[in-house]
């Protein structure tokens, strides 16, 4: 059954427009290009610290490939992971698996 990350970001002081350079730049299309399915991305509209995105995997041997894909390739640990470390703060991060209930239009 498909399942849902559901990834809450806190983003530094005064970073947001890099982050979402960033993200919106780079880590989206990448991901994309290694199979990831984003289903969504939110900022904050008062709060310039939240940001909020959304994956969809078909299965954990599909996250675990992609994870594997995106987060163990030589891009991402010397071009990307660089970049995130100085734009959100990691220990704030809140990743929670979520799937849909039965009148979800996501499904």
């Amino acid at each position: 059954m498909a399942f849902f990350e559901l990834r809450q970001y806190t983003i530094r002081p005064g970073k947001m427009a890099e982050w979402l350079e960033l993200m919106e730049g780079e880590i989206i299309p990448f991901q994309v290009s290694k199979g990831a399915v984003i289903t969504a991305s939110f900022r904050g509209e008062e709060d310039e610290s939240v940001y909020v995105w959304v994956r969809r995997f078909e299965s954990e041997a599909e996250r675990e490939r992609l994870y594997k894909d995106v987060y163990e390739s030589d891009f991402w640990k010397n071009e990307i992971s660089p970049q995130v470390a100085e734009l959100i703060d990691r220990e704030k991060n809140h990743i929670q698996r979520i799937v849909p209930t039965r009148l979800s239009p996501m499904q």
